[in-house]
């Protein structure tokens, strides 16, 4: 999380709220650091879809007020969701990616508490989240619940020495779940940023922050993930991860944004249900872990390409093709990573796009996630590639998103191209369908 400068904070929640209702407030005088609430970049970050992000705040702030009273202390937080630009499933054999935070974000009103208590409300849910930070072990009843990730990311900090405290917050999210933009991984570090800020003065880096929610998605909520989300909301901007030592990975930053060469970035969301696809997700990294075993490594990162060619007759005779496919993906898509990176640096959207491009044709024929195994009636990954390319003509570029199968899919439209694609996608897909996206430079931060 960043420091801004003089920013002492506002001494109650009651003197907070009349700012903001009073719309007095200059965010971007008090944080000139803070691009997604200052002045114009509010427009360009959130661009005209989302609620002007003072009217997003406002009712958290009433709701605290409402819990806790006007007197008490008060801050307002945000933590973007993420995206991902490359490196499709290479993550988990301790390949590369390329990721971003993205402007959607979860937010909070949050008020420090004197003792050990968290307690949050969330839009959603009928009934407040209430633990206590000396109460953080896993238990079965709570699995895949809000609960869980704020135990297990507020117990991950505290074990690895930080500070840890109570506080009540009132919560809202635009990163929805289900789209796509690791809702999950926005809501842990919220609650990452909020214990960095009150308890650390801002001093948890975000690899350590990033580990936090991992930890408290694999051991308190149930579900297996890698780093990736993680990382790119913590970090905040483009990053390039190397997960070669997964427990030290590498970053490199990019300052020059994404160069899109006059194409919206968006996400499209064309259904599909998550629902009975574990086997599914789950014989991807399996299925490439296998290939590696039989050449001597634990993952593809330990060995290489030209070695499963030269023994793909008994690879694919003891694992199957679709296997040694996916082995083959990992390889190119390792290395499209640093083509994207290396293009973005230098701003040539060509060379960048074409990567992108090479990427969904790669997840689609190798890697093989646009559809569950054996579904031939629903397709709805594939349906919304084929239509992009085919609406947004051919400069337009289209890519599985995340894990594949069932979700969303990432999208490069021309701009002048960008109403009419909203307008035929919803058509098809239903109205909201599409999402566009905006990077944004921070990870969680405190806006006020």
């Amino acid at each position: 999380m960043h420091h801004f400068a003089g920013d002492a904070p506002f001494e109650t929640a009651g003197k907070l709220l009349e700012e903001l209702r009073s719309r007095s407030l200059p965010l971007h005088e008090r944080r000139p650091y803070v691009e997604i609430l200052a002045g114009l970049e509010l427009q360009r970050s959130y661009r005209e879809a989302q609620p002007d992000p003072i009217t997003r705040f406002t009712p958290l702030l009433e709701q605290l007020v409402e819990r806790v009273g006007s007197n008490r202390e008060a801050m307002l937080f945000s933590s973007p969701g993420r995206t991902e630009l490359g490196g499709n499933h290479t993550d988990h054999n301790n390949g590369q990616v390329l990721c971003a935070s993205v402007s959607l974000d979860t937010i909070a009103a949050v008020a420090p508490r004197q003792d050990a208590v968290i307690r949050l409300a969330s839009e959603g849910f009928a009934q407040p989240f209430e633990l206590s930070c000396g109460d953080t072990k896993p238990r079965a009843e709570e699995r895949e619940t809000p609960t869980a990730l704020i135990k297990g990311v507020t117990a991950a900090l505290h074990e690895a020495g930080w500070t840890v405290g109570g506080f009540d917050a009132e919560v809202a999210s635009a990163v929805t779940p289900g789209s796509g933009l690791s809702s999950s991984a926005a809501f842990e570090m919220l609650i990452a940023g909020i214990h960095n800020r009150l308890f650390n003065h801002d001093a948890i880096d975000p690899v350590t922050m990033a580990q936090a929610g991992r930890r408290a998605e694999n051991e308190w909520f149930g579900k297996p993930c890698g780093l990736m989300d993680q990382l790119a909301c913590a970090h905040g901007g483009i990053i390039a991860i190397d997960f070669a030592d997964p427990q030290t990975p590498r970053i490199k930053p990019i300052e020059a944004g994404l160069a899109a060469g006059g194409h919206v970035l968006c996400i499209a969301h064309p259904g599909g249900d998550h629902a009975e696809l574990t086997h599914d997700y789950a014989a991807v990294p399996n299925e490439m872990q296998a290939i590696a075993r039989e050449l001597g490594g634990t993952t593809l990162r330990d060995v290489t390409a030209e070695e499963v060619l030269q023994q793909l007759e008994p690879l694919r005779r003891r694992h199957g093709d679709r296997a040694a496919l996916r082995a083959l993906h990992f390889f190119d898509e390792n290395q499209r990573v640093a083509q994207q990176y290396d293009a973005l640096a230098r701003g040539d959207s060509d060379a960048y796009l074409r990567a992108v491009r090479k990427s969904g044709i790669s997840s689609w024929t190798l890697l093989q996630n646009y559809a569950p195994t054996g579904e031939t009636q629903n397709q709805p990954i594939a349906l919304a590639v084929a239509l992009t390319e085919r609406l947004g003509g051919e400069s337009a570029v289209a890519r599985v998103h995340g894990g594949g199968f069932a979700g969303s899919v990432q999208a490069y439209v021309p701009a002048n191209r960008f109403d009419s694609y909203l307008g035929e996608m919803a058509r098809v897909f239903g109205e909201g369908s599409v999402v566009p996206l905006q990077i944004r430079s921070w990870g969680p931060i405190r806006v006020a």
